[in-house]
Order: structure tokens, then sequence, then C-alpha cells
């Protein structure tokens, strides 16, 4: 998977097309991504004894192929290559601009 927590990226398609999160969570089972600020659905909470309750509005899954990565260096979306190092473990890298994304 190109996309891994705490990456930036930027919405391709839906509602919220063109907006950048941050990567929250990933669930790699069903290839959905969890991004900060984007994709809000409203859930009805019951209340509690420490919880009011109400309409809360939280970050809802989104599909992974809706999300491109967004290079820290030259803050272009791009999909990263990959790439073998001398020390035998695969790194992400920027075409854009050659950068190693961390």
């Amino acid at each position: 998977m190109n996309i891994k927590k705490k990456d930036k990226v930027v919405i391709l398609s839906g509602k919220d097309k063109g907006k950048r999160g941050e990567v929250l969570k990933i669930f790699i089972d069903n290839n959905t991504a969890i991004v900060s600020k984007v994709n809000f659905v409203k859930r009805h909470t019951k209340p509690t004894q420490t919880d009011p309750g109400g309409i809360r509005e939280k970050e809802s899954p989104l599909s992974v192929s809706k999300l491109m990565l967004v290079c820290p260096k030259c803050d272009k979306a791009m999909r990263p290559k990959w790439e073998i190092l001398q020390d035998g473990t695969k790194s992400r890298i920027c075409r854009k601009c050659g950068e190693m994304i961390v």
C-alpha cells in the first residue's frame, strides 16, 4: 500500500475533492483510511452517565483509491515509486523531486 499513517494526502473524488488532510488510521483488510477533517458524517449517540449524548460529527473511512500522497518537500500530489536501498529496505521516492518519503 502506498499510503501510511501520518502521511499527507489529497482527496481525488467525492464531496471533499481537492481537500488535504493527514491519515489518522488505515484499515488494511478493506483498503480504507480515515483522514483528518475530511468526510464527516453525523452519528446519533445515546446519553450515558458521562456523556450527554446528541448528534456528533466524526470522520468516516474513505477508500484508499480516492487518496493520493502529497510529497512533504515539493508539496505536490504524486504516486510514489519504490526503490530498494543498499541495506535491503524498500523506500518510497517522490517522482517529481526525487526526495525520499519517510
